[in-house]
């Protein structure tokens, strides 16, 4: 038996090092496994970066390096040699800000214009901010009365017939304008091989403007009663508080659970009283600004903002009007959808501009502005109602079996559960929709609307400031101011997007 020396399970020298990893954070890692990992994006980082430099440097040059920041009119912005460069010119963008911001609007009256933007920025600045109280409250207060009082603080004057009075008024004149249709029809029946299908929809159109008159008839006589008073305004608003207030509390369970939304109404209405006492509403207010002089980055704004807002319920009504099992409600759905999908959105705001006065009854007359925005908001709501589809469909049907079983009703279970669900799938989508809406509203120039881009177009006329480079320099910085209102709406849509994920590490 052979021995075998003992072996030894004690290593006596060092293992080899190994070589360090391989840096994965930092700018020259980024380079090397992002840009430079591979001979084809070797090429493309190449080929990007000449692009860039092409691009980058000479908008440097013009607008920050070669530019001029001096001066009166347009001599300041002219090369005096022949070789040499001139930048933009931002003597002009100085001279011409106002105008880019109110448009025509009265010197005077700016001020009304400045705290429209602030009380906007003070309710609005909270509302983003997740961490602050009475949400509710905020919210209530920015898109119900904030747009009242934002009127009568652009617009001016005051309240002739706060809601008694403009519901009788509208009533009245819609049933006459029923009534002559409808004779009208009948007239032009007579004679003709469809003159008996005429005249029978002649009768019935008349029919339902008496029955309109009709059921105008108490409002018509309060109306009558209230301008025979001393203060036909203060009285009308209380028979509107009343009558509004009253028909929430039946319409949110009476006696039963009904008080709440009827002491709500009641300090709605209170507040706004006080602001009509304020603004002195009752007596005149505020001399009257025409909205043809509106213009700049306030019509962008009102026109953007209002939009973007009202679009949002136009859009979840038109969505859960297409999925209803109700075919009439399906049908109207799908129809409105793809009528208002299947135009652009010049047609649509010549047709709310030019033929939507055609459909209004007697003398009820609507402004230039409230055409085009009730345009907008139709024509956003259709895209939107699209969107908010796409996010109801990716719901599970689980969710609302188990709100069924629960006992929930549909309004319930469609308000508490489905749609906040929906609504965060498709976050995306809508801010895009808000964002193509807002660079959209450039179009309103069309229909004597001078937006931000009308308003720059307008000042090319000035022969003060008509150098080569001014052009470039108007476009240059409403560029810059649609690109900030751009990015910011597309930042926060990426904070609440994550904010809303329900995987996000707390």
């Amino acid at each position: 038996m052979t021995d075998h020396p003992a072996q030894s399970f004690v290593r006596t020298d060092l293992v080899p090092e190994r070589p360090a990893p391989i840096t994965t954070t930092g700018f020259f890692a980024f380079l090397r496994t992002r840009l430079l990992n591979s001979p084809g994006n070797v090429l493309l980082t190449v080929v990007g970066v000449v692009l860039l430099w092409f691009i980058i440097v000479p908008t440097i040059r013009f607008l920050l390096v070669d530019a001029v920041w001096e001066g009166t009119d347009r001599t300041s912005c002219l090369a005096a040699d022949a070789g040499q460069s001139i930048g933009a010119c931002w003597p002009f963008v100085q001279a011409k800000i106002t105008q880019f911001i109110y448009g025509f609007y009265p010197e005077p009256e700016r001020w009304r214009v400045n705290l429209t933007f602030l009380l906007a920025a003070v309710l609005l600045l909270p509302l983003l901010v997740p961490r602050l109280p009475a949400k509710g409250l905020n919210a209530g207060v920015f898109f119900i009365a904030f747009p009242v009082v934002a009127f009568f603080l652009l617009h001016g004057g005051g309240v002739s017939g706060f809601g008694v009075k403009w519901t009788a008024g509208f009533l009245s004149s819609f049933a006459d304008g029923l009534g002559n249709v409808g004779q009208q029809l009948a007239t032009s029946g007579e004679g003709s091989g469809v003159g008996p299908v005429l005249q029978l929809t002649g009768h019935a159109v008349a029919w339902i403007g008496d029955v309109v008159n009709f059921l105008a008839w108490p409002l018509v006589r309060l109306r009558d009663g209230l301008q025979n008073s001393d203060q036909p305004v203060w009285y009308d608003f209380a028979c509107t508080a009343v009558s509004v207030s009253l028909l929430l509390f039946l319409l949110n369970g009476a006696f039963r659970t009904g008080w709440r939304t009827l002491l709500t109404s009641l300090m709605a209405f209170l507040c706004a009283g006080a602001v009509m006492a304020v603004m002195h509403l009752d007596r005149g207010g505020l001399p009257v600004v025409d909205t043809r002089l509106w213009g700049g980055l306030l019509v962008t704004l009102v026109v953007s903002v209002t939009g973007i807002v009202s679009s949002i319920p136009v859009g979840i009504a038109l969505a859960l009007g297409r999925r209803a099992t109700i075919p009439l409600i399906r049908i109207f759905s799908v129809a409105f959808i793809e009528f208002w999908r299947g135009v652009p959105l010049i047609t649509v705001l010549f047709f709310a501009t030019y033929m939507l006065p055609l459909f209004l009854p007697g003398d009820f007359t609507v402004d230039g502005l409230v055409r085009v925005l009730i345009g907008i908001a139709l024509f956003a709501g259709a895209y939107n109602a699209e969107v908010i589809r796409g996010g109801l469909a990716a719901i599970p049907r689980g969710q609302a079996e188990a709100a069924n079983a629960l006992g929930l009703s549909y309004w319930k279970t469609t308000g508490l559960i489905v749609m906040p669900q929906a609504l965060r799938h498709v976050i995306p989508g809508l801010v895009n929709s808000f964002i193509a809406l807002f660079k959209d509203t450039s179009l309103v120039s069309i229909v004597a609307l001078f937006d931000l881009l009308g308003s720059l177009r307008a000042t090319f006329a000035d022969p003060t400031w008509a150098t080569p480079t001014t052009l470039f320099t108007g476009f240059a910085f409403t560029g810059i101011i649609y690109f900030v209102f751009c990015f910011g709406m597309s930042r926060y849509s990426l904070f609440v997007e994550h904010r809303l994920n329900p995987d996000r590490q707390s």
